[in-house]
């Protein structure tokens, strides 16, 4: 992967040096950070919200049924019980039965939640690109990249901080917004 993104690079400074030399312009280019777009942004900060209100809500609901589960234990394991033993199986197969749902539950809501997250992320994505695409066409950058992240790849390694626009970005993004 690593290899694949240097000679991407490669290419991409290529294409840059062969631009520069034949428009006999310096290239303009620009840095910016995704992260901290979706961070500083109004849209960016909504989205986080929304994902975060979004969890509470599922986790409202498991505690929910944790608690209950929690009861049903209690009730079987308490020694002063006075349920004859039918009643007590029947409340272990119903321990049981809600023990099965609430793990399926807390499974599926963990898959919706990765999935809203993905989701969210693409379609957060989409619109930093076009407010990055839309500062690049306004100031004439020729190309705006993204830092990258260490824990998964990083593309740009160093940058002189003059090329960061990720504050351009978040004010295109948030005028977009409104």
């Amino acid at each position: 992967m690593r290899r694949a993104g240097i000679i991407l690079l490669g290419v991409f400074m290529l294409a840059v040096s062969t631009h520069t030399a034949s428009a006999g312009e310096a290239a303009k280019i620009g840095v910016i950070d995704q992260q901290a777009v979706m961070d500083r942004s109004k849209a960016g900060k909504g989205a986080l919200e929304n994902a975060k209100n979004y969890s509470m809500a599922r986790q409202k609901i498991i505690n929910a049924d944790e608690k209950e589960l929690e009861d049903l234990k209690q009730a079987l394991e308490d020694p002063d019980s006075k349920l004859s033993e039918t009643a007590k199986q029947e409340r272990r197969e119903q321990f049981g039965s809600k023990l099965e749902a609430y793990e399926r539950r807390l499974q599926d809501f963990n898959l919706e939640i990765q999935k809203k997250q993905r989701d969210m992320v693409a379609e957060f994505s989409k619109k930093i690109a076009d407010a990055a695409q839309a500062v690049a066409q306004k100031e004439g950058y020729l190309a705006i990249l993204d830092k990258g992240d260490d824990s998964l790849f990083r593309i740009v390694l160093y940058h002189q901080p003059a090329l960061d626009v990720t504050d351009l970005v978040v004010k295109e993004l948030d005028r977009r917004s409104n």
